[in-house]
């Protein structure tokens, strides 16, 4: 039967009692959610973007999801709802003075504090370790405290001063039941945002539908001016090719009148001076008597 050798047994090595429910290390689960990424598992290093469920993720490790969304990975149910880099935001995270990083303990002979974080609110200074809420903004991607919000009631943004709206606060990191929140809203602003694109694919249906029986209207129009202005074409020619030597007749004529109304000697004008008319060969000193001028003239002379 065992228990040899004056071994004693005890109860609670012989009687097995219902187990106990074990119980997750709350330092530990706020580490994993505010400093480490919730896809890759890795720290937490700029740049950080956040969901529309308020999770926390390294950018490259996104992008690498959205690349190649076959392959395996130990948290790929915490992007399923990310279809693309418009569905995450870059954060405007405000560092923490007093963070050293790894160097503080690389020793191992220093207290540790784990609940210092990275990051703090830039408002009221709290620090971003999970013990105090913090919420984004979806316009500038600004982080502020819960508390700053609150207290500091505006429609600008405490840092960069752009406008937004209760709608575009972003819990990170939230419960069950705020999770479940931004979901649903997540959802609406998606159906809204698939009904304004089926509304402007119909309008622009809509203005080309017109746009085309316009020009189809149009076409036969100049089809028929162009065959009409085609047989008035064809009639001049037509009229050409009869009478080419009226017409030709006709130019001629007035070509003549016209050249003889507007013919004047320059030797006729008394304006002219006599010096200006002896440059042409119209004047009476460029003309040759019968003894200066030749009796034969050689055209092609050829020099052998």
């Amino acid at each position: 039967m065992g228990c040899d050798g004056g071994t004693i047994p005890k109860r609670h090595e012989l009687v097995k009692g219902p187990k106990k429910v074990e119980k997750v290390d709350k330092n530990a689960e706020l580490a994993a959610k505010w400093k480490y990424c919730a896809l890759s598992q890795e720290k937490l290093k700029r740049p950080i973007v956040a969901c529309e469920l308020g999770r926390l993720y390294n950018k490259d490790a996104v992008i690498e999801y959205l690349l190649d969304k076959s392959a395996e990975r130990p948290n790929a149910e915490a992007v399923l709802h990310i279809r693309g880099i418009k569905d995450i935001k870059e954060l405007n995270l405000t560092d923490n003075p007093e963070w050293e990083g790894e160097r503080r303990n690389a020793k191992g002979d220093r207290y540790e504090d784990i609940h210092c974080g990275m990051f703090i609110c830039p408002v009221v200074g709290l620090e971003m370790n999970g013990k105090h809420r913090f919420c984004y903004l979806q316009t500038c991607g600004c982080v502020f405290s819960d508390r700053a919000m609150k207290e500091v009631k505006t429609e600008i943004c405490h840092k960069c001063g752009d406008p937004f709206k209760d709608e575009d606060i972003v819990v990170l990191n939230g419960t069950k039941e705020e999770v479940e929140k931004l979901r649903e809203k997540m959802e609406e602003r998606r159906t809204k945002a698939k009904t304004k694109k089926s509304k402007k694919s119909k309008a622009a249906e809509t203005v080309s539908a017109p746009s085309e029986s316009k020009d189809e209207t149009q076409s036969p129009q100049v089809d028929v001016a162009g065959k009409s202005s085609l047989q008035n074409g064809d009639e001049s020619s037509q009229s050409a090719v009869a009478g080419p030597s009226g017409s030709s007749s006709s130019s001629k004529g007035n070509k003549s009148s016209t050249t003889s109304g507007t013919k004047r000697s320059i030797q006729n004008m008394e304006e002219k001076s006599e010096a200006f008319k002896s440059l042409f060969t119209t004047h009476s000193s460029a003309k040759r008597t019968k003894e200066q001028t030749s009796n034969w003239v050689t055209h092609t002379p050829y020099h052998f």
